[in-house]
């Protein structure tokens, strides 16, 4: 007599429940139930849980929770059992070319052009977890997620969840980065954004702000994407200094299918809010002195509509990875970011496997960047490198975005960033908590009017912003 053991009956039972699924609706059963058998010999995300040959990349182990007694408001660095670590090496303008063939060509271009900067490598560590909702609603993706006709937007997904964690192309690896769970908000108390200075000034654009993100399907538990309205995220960001900027404020509705979000601004000169039918894409921020355009930041943001997303592959590289130093609040934003660059006190570089997609500007459309390749993090999906090419096939910009765990969601995440104009020699720096005196704040639970989609209409940003 035989007998299965319990992890054959519950891939069994998983199996099972995929075939009626796929039978609901539609789909080629066996390609569903391989899928399944893949997934099993991967991380919960779809990533690789094996380390690196050479043991530089370690295996998968899960999400690393904090040491004992942290809680928001105190450094994350600092329960970080990993903090007292020091670099193996050094990258920098005499050995560059010996790593070049880890580092995109936006990294490269940086260490040779700006005096002094230079990259300090540390041990990786795979600190990135799936939360086990999260990780079931993955598996339910499997077959099921489905993006509408046009090949860009996204239809149908059980969320919180990867829709693709298997991708087949670009398009999906960007919608796995996305849709990657960061609870239900993200709350920032008081964010410094600032565009460094034009070649032979020292006069900064530095902007106090506040900002809220808002994704209505991130609730925990496991629900259909097209139970909620097709909407990516609501963002609320209201200036708060300089004199020039301070009173402005925009609501915007980022739309799973739609490739125009929803723009209202209010202009405190004329109290007035205003309907902005083309701010998105590749406009150019207000205020940024053209530095910073609205699909930007958070390394990338908005719609995939414009570009054909090609899926290269996996490769190993120097990226920034529990870089906890841009999260440093009781840092002072004048000792971290200088002229030319960020400190590389506050900058982690760690080994890592990422995702290569190759973005092309599509026959018929436009983008000031028609070229581009964004670099995601095998083990969470979020975007931690970017570079941007002009219509001459020059690199114009590079993008990193500085990826820590986040002790709230179980998961990793990026929000803070830096953006180098390599073309003028300028830089900005976007939702770092440097300089804020709170940190950032993950939230996972709805609750106050920021968790509702009314705070983002037009009437309420009127309402709030006229106080």
């Amino acid at each position: 007599m035989t007998t299965s053991s319990p992890r054959t009956t519950l891939i069994a039972r998983t199996t099972l429940a995929a075939a009626l699924v796929a039978c609901l609706l539609g789909i080629d059963h066996p390609a569903v139930a391989a899928d399944l058998a893949q997934l099993d010999k991967l991380t919960p995300s779809g990533a690789e849980k094996e380390g690196s040959k050479d043991g530089t990349i370690p295996a998968w182990q899960g999400a690393e929770p904090p040491l004992p007694g942290w809680e928001w408001g105190k450094l994350r660095r600092d329960y970080w059992k990993h903090k007292d670590e020091k670099p193996l090496f050094t990258i920098d303008a005499s050995n560059v070319d010996k790593y070049a063939g880890k580092l995109s060509a936006g990294q490269v271009a940086m260490v040779k052009q700006r005096k002094g900067y230079r990259m300090d490598v540390y041990p990786s560590h795979r600190t990135c977890g799936v939360p086990d909702f999260v990780a079931g609603n993955t598996r339910k993706n499997l077959g099921t997620a489905r993006l509408n006709d046009d090949g860009w937007s996204l239809k149908e997904a059980t969320v919180p969840g990867y829709p693709f964690p298997i991708p087949s192309t670009g398009v999906e690896a960007m919608w796995n980065a996305k849709m990657r769970y960061r609870g239900v908000g993200i709350d920032f108390k008081n964010l410094i954004v600032a565009v460094s200075p034009r070649r032979g000034s020292s006069e900064w654009i530095r902007a106090g702000t506040e900002q809220t993100l808002y994704f209505p399907w991130g609730a925990k538990g496991s629900n259909q994407l097209s139970s909620f309205p097709p909407v990516e995220f609501y963002t609320y960001f209201a200036y708060v200094s300089p004199t020039a900027l301070a009173g402005q404020a925009l609501a915007i509705t980022q739309y799973l299918n739609q490739a125009e979000n929803e723009t209202f601004y209010y202009f405190p000169g004329q109290r007035r809010v205003r309907r902005m039918p083309t701010y998105s894409h590749d406009a150019p921020q207000i205020g940024m002195e053209n530095q910073y355009t609205l699909d930007e930041p958070n390394v990338f943001n908005g719609a995939l509509d414009r570009f054909d997303w090609k899926l290269v592959g996996k490769k190993e590289m120097y990226v920034p990875y529990n870089a906890f130093g841009a999260y440093d609040f009781q840092a002072r934003f004048e000792d971290v970011a200088r002229d030319d660059f960020i400190v590389q006190s506050h900058r982690r570089y760690e080994l890592h496997r990422v995702w290569v997609i190759e973005a092309t500007v599509k026959a018929g459309m436009r983008h000031s960047t028609p070229k581009r390749t964004v670099y995601l993090d095998e083990d969470s999906w979020a975007p931690v490198l970017m570079d941007d090419f002009d219509g001459q096939s020059s690199l114009v910009k590079m993008r990193e975005g500085f990826l820590v765990p986040v002790y709230e969601t179980g998961t990793c995440d990026v929000m803070a960033m830096v953006q180098n104009n390599l073309a003028e020699g300028r830089y900005v720096v976007d939702s770092h908590a440097i300089g804020a005196g709170k940190d950032i704040r993950w939230v996972t639970e709805a609750s106050g009017p920021r968790m509702r989609s009314s705070f983002y209409t037009a009437d309420n940003l009127r309402t709030i912003s006229e106080r």
